[in-house]
């Protein structure tokens, strides 16, 4: 069955195709009037050319008119096979979440690190929960990573329907997504809060417990400062408008509670991922490669697959043989095409941080990158571009504290370019720095092995690694390091891909293959269960009943 997702457009794609045709053939009448005028050899010339224009023009605008109707049929049975493990996500969205004793809140460090977390668990069989007064299942473990991350771009306190904050039904939720699903891989259950449970904690203690008996790992991940805050309450526009008071007009004050998180840790025997870590996705991705992980098999039917293309292609084709049958349009497309490769390679002035770089004047790059970068602070390739620059420059303090913010991006190959230049740095100053040899070697090592994470078959970044256990086992220690990557050109506070890094060059003795060989060990069926409605409307707290 033929379905379309604009019926109304293919309704009127006969009518477009009229008009274009009617049009095309006008255009011909006095293309042909025009030559008369001139000669009659001229007037023999145009009446014998074209003919054929204006219906393949009309046929060609009715076919892009159908096309743009978004014609669907047919059904494909999809089946996704992975290697991974069972992780639960669970996103505390209380108004305590909203304080801004972490950037931009404690809301925002979650859900960005949580974003990031999706993003790097790749192939894993992700669900996601979020809790305040009670707790919501929002996706059962699926690989659609992708579905997650539309959950999380929504989530806000609004989202709960009871306010305050109980960890005692997002740890059940927890048990109850993980509990069904194939004990073949391992079992994780993330949960980012700030630990505010407003006297639940017995009932915490509880769930955590049977946490442990069923074998589910527990991932506390910390958010929050220790000092007493205020919490904001904006608007739609993000202006202040007062601050959340409790039912006697007092400004409510919040903190993260350790000696919560860490009574529930201990009770579920799992692990707290500290506030003050700057990459804590980072530090659960580290967690978590250790765990065991099994095949799984995900398949679905997808019906009514898009056919747009059929009568896309079939108008460029009716184009295509319009344009190459004539014999001024032939020539005109062939001069098009000769010239559009040269036309692509035009370039936007070069900025005077580029032009310093081309000049190798590193020094001076690294300074025009640091000014451009006051100016494009959310971009994070201005951040990668200075770091980048900084190091070759030169500056190790400036080079790693603006890699290590280019190494929380979102953008998986920024982030693994970041790394490989911080592990690059960390070779630098092992060398420089001989009574901090080992510290250095051992930041080199982490910071490779989490490129690898992102990119577990990148020869250059093994063979590095390499290099660092050689040299903390005393060996291959007079080996070359690799140049960095150059920075990639940026306008305003847009990002491009920064380049590739050049091949290391030998030494040691050791080749990429066999540093690949060396290193090759780095590197389900679906809960059914229902999907509790969200954005209910939110029932006004009980007298007495915290609701934050």
């Amino acid at each position: 069955m033929i379905t379309f997702d604009a019926p109304i457009v293919i309704i009127l794609a006969p009518l477009v195709a009229g008009a274009v045709w009617a049009a095309a053939a006008w255009a011909r009448r006095v293309r042909v009037r025009r030559a008369a005028a001139w000669s009659d050899s001229t007037a023999r010339i145009a009446r014998t050319a074209g003919k054929l224009g204006a219906p393949a023009l009309g046929l060609a605008a009715g076919l892009a008119a159908v096309a743009l109707s978004g014609p669907r049929w047919g059904e494909e049975r999809i089946v996704t096979e992975t290697r991974g493990l069972n992780l639960v996500i669970a996103i505390d969205i209380s108004r305590s979440m909203l304080a801004e004793d972490a950037k931009p809140s404690r809301l925002g460090r979650a859900l960005r690190e949580a974003r990031r977390l999706v993003q790097d668990l790749d192939g894993d069989r992700l669900g996601l929960s979020a809790f305040a007064g009670t707790s919501y299942i929002l996706s059962p473990l699926s690989v659609d990573g992708s579905a997650l991350t539309l959950y999380l771009d929504a989530l806000d306190p609004d989202v709960a329907s009871e306010g305050g904050t109980s960890l005692a039904p997002a740890l059940a939720q927890g048990i109850d997504l993980l509990h069904a699903s194939p004990e073949i891989a391992d079992r994780v259950l993330v949960m980012f809060t700030d630990g505010e449970a407003h006297d639940s904690l017995e009932q915490a203690l509880q769930e955590a417990r049977r946490l442990s008996g069923l074998g589910i790992h527990l991932i506390l991940v910390a958010e929050g400062g220790r000092q007493p805050t205020k919490i904001p309450v904006r608007d739609d526009r993000g202006t202040l408008v007062s601050w959340q008071q409790d039912a006697s007009g007092t400004p409510i004050l919040t903190s993260r509670r350790e000696e919560v998180l860490g009574a529930i840790a201990d009770a579920a025997q799992g692990t707290i991922v500290a506030a003050e870590l700057p990459d804590q996705a980072g530090a659960v991705r580290d967690l978590v490669a250790s765990y065991k992980r099994a095949m799984a098999t995900e398949s679905r039917t997808q019906r009514g697959r898009p056919r747009a293309w059929i009568p896309l292609l079939l108008a460029g084709l009716v184009l295509a043989a319009q344009t190459f049958t004539r014999r001024t349009a032939a020539l005109i497309g062939i001069l098009l095409c000769l010239t559009a490769p040269a036309a692509a390679q035009s370039q936007r002035p070069r900025s005077p941080a580029e032009k310093a770089w081309d000049k190798g004047d590193v020094r001076a790059a690294a300074t025009a990158y640091l000014t451009e970068l006051k100016t494009h602070e959310d971009d994070d390739t201005a951040w990668y571009n200075t770091g980048t620059a900084a190091l070759a420059a030169g500056d190790p303090a400036l080079a790693r504290s603006t890699l290590a913010h280019a190494s929380t991006s979102l953008d998986p190959e920024l982030r693994f370019r970041a790394l490989y230049n911080m592990g690059l740095l960390a070779l630098l100053q092992a060398k420089a720095d001989t009574a901090s040899r080992e510290a250095h070697l051992a930041d080199a090592a982490r910071a490779y092995r989490e490129a690898l994470l992102l990119k577990p078959h990148d020869g250059h970044a093994k063979w590095n690694l390499e290099l660092v256990n050689r040299q903390r086992r005393g060996s291959g220690g007079q080996a070359n390091k690799p140049n960095p990557p150059p920075p990639p050109p940026q306008s305003g506070g847009g990002s491009q891909q920064p380049q590739p890094p050049p091949p290391p060059s030998g030494g040691g003795g050791m080749s990429q293959s066999q540093a690949d060989q060396v290193l090759r060990s780095i590197g389900q069926e679906e809960l059914r269960t229902r999907r509790d409605r969200t954005g209910r409307t939110r029932r006004a707290a009980p007298a007495g009943v915290k609701d934050w």
